[in-house]
């Protein structure tokens, strides 16, 4: 974690009033002033200010159902954020893991814990998403041949990374893939000459969306782990 980071997340203090301190050399790291705001710092190590050791706060991990029209993002822009919906303290410190497109609902997740984050976003962790498409025209069974062995998207070399198709009906199916790519699932479908009208996403590795629209919860301990092996 970066130093202005484990101060903000010790303490009630602003970035800016954290990196004032870290940059006056107010803040110690195991014995020694350090005044780089982006040194890395570990659990293990002892961090003083003031000459108080500071103790991070317990990270946070929670789920939400996304509502469409909304984005993923702290703050509102061309759309509402989706923090709108969240009543928590310090909301400036959690930032949202895989983001949806505005029109995108479903299952997000939300933390302050960035190797955590990381463990599910990264591809090398083949972490399943899965998602409700529904489509303008009829898909054939066909197509899920196509999405095992890759997909090859306009503007990209490589193919994507193998995905599985379930049809519910000719015009919806669940999709799953293990990567998050720019717009991807709509990029997947467009290559074999269809269109998403309509897209939800329904779990990420373990844990499965049941909450309604717009609202969220904690995610259990075994969830937290189960998504971080």
């Amino acid at each position: 974690m970066r130093l202005d980071k484990f101060v903000c997340k010790s303490t009630a203090l602003t970035k800016a009033e954290a990196i004032v301190h870290i940059e006056d050399g107010d803040i110690k790291v195991n014995g020694n002033v350090n005044t780089d705001i982006s040194a890395q710092v570990h659990e293990n190590n002892e961090i003083t200010f003031a000459g108080e050791q500071l103790s991070p706060r317990p990270f946070r991990y929670l789920l939400m159902n996304k509502p469409a029209q909304t984005i993923c993002s702290n703050i509102d822009e061309v759309y509402p954020s989706l923090f709108n919906y969240i009543d928590i303290e310090r909301p400036q410190e959690l930032h949202i893991v895989g983001r949806l497109d505005a029109d995108t609902t479903g299952l997000v997740l939300i933390t302050d814990d960035g190797r955590w984050s990381f463990n599910i976003t990264s591809p090398n962790k083949l972490c399943p998403k899965v998602y409700r498409v529904h489509l303008r025209q009829p898909i054939d069974i066909s197509a899920n041949a196509l999405f095992v062995q890759g997909i090859k998207l306009q503007g990209e070399l490589q193919l994507t990374a193998p995905a599985t198709l379930a049809i519910v009906d000719d015009k919806q199916v669940l999709l799953t893939i293990t990567e998050g790519k720019f717009h991807q699932v709509k990029r997947m479908f467009a290559s074999i000459g269809n269109k998403v009208v309509g897209l939800h996403r329904e779990s990420i590795g373990c844990v499965t969306l049941d909450v309604d629209e717009g609202q969220w919860r904690y995610l259990t301990v075994d969830e937290i782990n189960d998504l971080n092996p």
